[in-house]
């Protein structure tokens, strides 16, 4: 049976745009369909608009600090439409140039929603149909607003905050994941009052306890209003602001209010389950190690699957997937020791097991070192810092590494590395510290704060 295209890629997103240049470059004939934006959330509406608002959120402590070392400076006020119209520029670039990647090895992009018919079939958004050997599910994830609160339309998700036209004076985040707590802080170092409610007991559940506590600790010293075990009943507009009525029974007013509850597949309406695919939970598309689904001509990866939501693992699907079907090398991604990092003021970094999950699968040492850094330490400010190994006690395996600090990002980056291969303690203690550094005292830790 002849087909149009080798491949159609549903999704035009880091993981999408990756299978289908790496596929086209291969000499297979490829096509993608996008209804959005070039660069999917990570590039438009998600890592990279996120990642330079952080950068300037900082700049207001920035200008305190610098007054308190001895600079003549005084903090001014946040240009948001100066700055907006820069970030708009910058994502028209890098979306660029995912398009100009893209069809460079002659990749057909078609502009608007495909959707499957059958497992050869997909009719695009005009009414023209095509057919593909192979199709690729990257249509990644969307924000989840439940329906169950009234008034929750009235709300904004993480996919809005970039197209803010002006800022607001006080904004409830509601959610305690990465994306909430990553924006509690940045809307906040811009000046904006924050308040957040979360449902759960202490923010980023999933990460390590001792993290969440001093990344919770550094949300009080910022002038975050964070009430945990709270929840949001109802939501009303009242004299041009929302009126939020809690589950607590307190009552107040805001400009603005942020639903980041979570992220669901991005699968409704993509015609799979006509196609002989049954959804799992919150529509994810279920996939085996080689990221093919129940229908052998269909493949999925990304945040659509709800494995890994993250964008380096997509990439590294794409690319695994092209290494299967296209070059006859099957390949699988190593899930295990993803680091990660969350953008909060300072950073979480993170890899390997936490000190809870480790305990639970054989007895652990715990080296842990929190301090206030000296850049702080000489201004006066309360905010600490915290270096963590988790460490097998017969094997002397560093399982786990979590890292608060400034720069925790790039520090975990490195020691992800040395995770990965399975370094020790030992290993660790061999290396000489770099003095004078917060980061030193990975190395530094002798002797365990606890065990288990």
């Amino acid at each position: 049976m002849s087909f149009d295209y080798d491949l159609f890629v549903i999704g035009g997103g880091s993981g999408g745009v990756r299978a289908g240049r790496v596929a086209a470059e291969g000499g297979a004939r490829v096509a993608l369909a996008e209804e959005s934006r070039m660069g999917g959330t990570c590039v438009i509406r998600g890592c990279v608009p996120k990642k330079l608002m952080v950068f300037a959120s900082g700049y207001r402590q920035a200008v305190i600090d610098a007054q308190e070392y001895g600079w003549d400076l005084t903090p001014g006020s946040f240009d948001w439409p100066r700055f907006r119209a820069r970030l708009d520029a910058e994502l028209n670039r890098l979306e660029s140039v995912y398009r100009t990647n893209l069809a460079r090895p002659g990749t057909t992009i078609h502009d608007q929603r495909a959707t499957v018919v059958d497992p050869h079939t997909l009719r695009l958004a005009d009414g023209t149909t095509v057919t593909a050997r192979h199709i690729l599910v990257a249509t990644g994830g969307k924000p989840f607003v439940p329906d169950t609160v009234p008034g929750a339309e009235l709300a904004m998700t993480s996919n809005d905050v970039f197209q803010m036209e002006e800022l607001p004076k006080s904004i409830l985040i509601v959610g305690g994941g990465y994306i909430a707590t990553e924006f509690a802080f940045i809307l906040k170092g811009l000046g904006v009052e924050v308040t957040q409610y979360y449902r759960g007991a202490q923010v980023l559940r999933g990460f390590d306890e001792e993290a969440r506590g001093l990344v919770a600790e550094a949300m009080g010293h910022a002038g975050i209003d964070l009430h945990c075990g709270t929840d949001v009943e109802r939501i009303e507009k009242r004299d041009g602001q929302l009126w939020v009525k809690a589950s607590t029974g307190r009552e107040a007013c805001f400009d603005k209010v942020l639903y980041a509850t979570g992220r669901r597949p991005n699968t409704e309406g993509l015609g799979l389950e006509a196609a002989g695919i049954s959804l799992g939970r919150n529509g994810a598309v279920p996939v085996d190690a080689h990221n093919q689904t129940s229908v052998p001509s269909i493949f999925a990866i990304g945040d659509v699957t709800d494995r890994v939501q993250l964008t380096p693992v997509a990439i590294r699907e794409g690319a695994a997937f092209v290494e299967t079907v296209f070059k006859g090398n099957p390949t699988t991604v190593d899930y295990e020791n993803i680091p990660s990092a969350v953008f909060t003021q300072p950073e979480l970094g993170a890899v390997g097991l936490t000190e809870e999950e480790a305990r639970e699968r054989e007895p652990v040492d715990i080296y842990c070192a929190a301090f206030r850094p000296m850049q702080h330490a000489f201004i006066g400010r309360q905010e600490r810092v915290m270096f963590k190994l988790v460490v097998a006690k017969e094997s002397r395996k560093v399982l786990g590494c979590h890292i608060v600090a400034p720069g925790a990002g790039e520090m975990i980056q490195i020691a992800a590395v040395a995770v990965k291969m399975g370094a020790t303690k030992a290993d660790f203690d061999a290396v000489v510290a770099v003095h004078p550094t917060m980061a030193e005292e990975i190395v530094l830790m002798k002797q365990p704060v606890r065990s288990y």
